[in-house]
């Protein structure tokens, strides 16, 4: 498994997926932090970002921050 560091930007006008480093991303979205939707709405951009399925992301620490730990499953 591989550990990646996000930081979100939900209610972004521009929904964007930047790569700081290997294990550091700054991902945009659109969607608001309420009713979960911001954290799916990572979830999906990330997966698309990296080709793997959603199904293989999980945010495992800062379900509630903009700072997340995320493990990817290889």
């Amino acid at each position: 498994m591989k550990k990646i560091f996000v930081t979100a930007k939900p209610n972004s006008k521009h929904p964007s997926v930047k790569e700081m480093s290997p294990s550091h991303f700054v991902i945009s979205v659109a969607e608001p932090p309420k009713d979960n939707k911001a954290n799916r709405a990572i979830i999906k951009a990330l997966a698309a970002h990296l080709g793997v399925p959603q199904s293989y992301i999980e945010i495992v620490h800062g379900y509630f921050s903009k700072n997340k730990i995320i493990e990817v499953v290889d």
